[in-house]
């Protein structure tokens, strides 16, 4: 009974269900209907629809939850990158409202030799919740590695081979696995300007690779290329794409970081732009300009 309440809290929390903890904000976004062609331009709602600095500055993982997909493609392409990372971030997978429900991954996976079997009727949020708590940026060595508490879910699978070795994470030995290169590319979502990729490609030539589990997110696995693009100092929004095709959303947040620069973003709307910002000019309503 306690497992069975746990998940629908769990489930509920994930779907963006009513929360005193989702913020009010005030984001404007365009209209569109069920039709593809209905969607405005990326660039027609970055400039019809600014966003105040002030509600970027409230913006939580809960609220982001209770927007739709279209919504948060909207808001992705109104960011920038901002700065690379660097440091340990807390991850939380994102799933949009009004989607379809639970991903299952051996649906999104089926095409990849050798992974569907191993995979059937698996659930990519039950994977994300027992195994990933975020990731940690490595920017001077343009590198990043993702923090795994539990590998419980992969060795029943038979997809982890051993005990890998572990890594010190804030005084203490837990498992940095799923290396990847980190890098400012171009958006899948948005050419307009870059987005900080994270890139699992290669992830096999990163040192510190450890075959079993890791080649699972690089290119005899699921080829996975994440990118992001900072809300504001210390909280990033991100979309994960399996061989090119997106999978889902997903958010990291540093607390301290976003204590020490929020009020600072929130003042002047300036930051630190590591990747290439683009040709048009971002609008942003900054609260000293009212």
């Amino acid at each position: 009974m306690k497992a069975r309440t746990a998940a629908i809290l769990s489930l509920a929390f994930a779907l963006g269900a009513c929360s005193k903890d989702v913020p009010k904000l005030d984001i404007p976004f365009a209209s569109w209907d069920k039709n593809y062609q209905s969607k405005m331009d990326l660039a027609q709602v970055e400039y019809k629809y600014p966003i105040s600095t002030v509600e970027l500055g409230k913006v939580t993982p809960e609220y982001l939850a209770t927007l739709d997909q279209e919504q948060l493609d909207q808001l992705y392409a109104r960011l920038t990158a901002g700065p690379i990372p660097d440091g340990a971030f807390d991850g939380r997978i994102l799933l949009p409202r009004g989607g379809s429900g639970k991903f299952r991954l051996s649906e999104i996976v089926g095409g990849f030799t050798g992974l569907g079997l191993h995979l059937k009727g698996l659930v990519l949020e039950d994977v994300g919740e027992a195994l990933w708590r975020g990731k940690v940026f490595y920017r001077q060595e343009g590198v990043l590695r993702n923090r795994i508490e539990d590998l419980g879910v992969l060795k029943k699978m038979g997809l982890v081979q051993g005990d890998p070795k572990k890594m010190d994470f804030n005084g203490k030995q837990t498992w940095l696995l799923f290396p990847a290169k980190l890098y400012c590319g171009q958006s899948l979502l948005d050419a307009r300007r870059e987005s900080i990729i994270i890139d699992y490609f290669f992830t096999d030539e990163i040192p510190g690779y450890q075959e079993n589990p890791d080649y699972l997110a690089g290119r005899r696995g699921l080829r996975v290329r994440d990118e992001i693009r900072m809300i504001r100092p210390g909280l990033y929004l991100g979309r994960a794409y399996l061989d090119k095709g997106f999978a889902l959303n997903f958010t990291l947040y540093n607390k301290d970081m976003d204590d020490q620069g929020r009020d600072a973003f929130v003042k002047t709307g300036q930051v630190q732009e590591d990747c290439w910002p683009g040709t048009q000019a971002r609008k942003v309503l900054a609260a000293a300009g009212g």
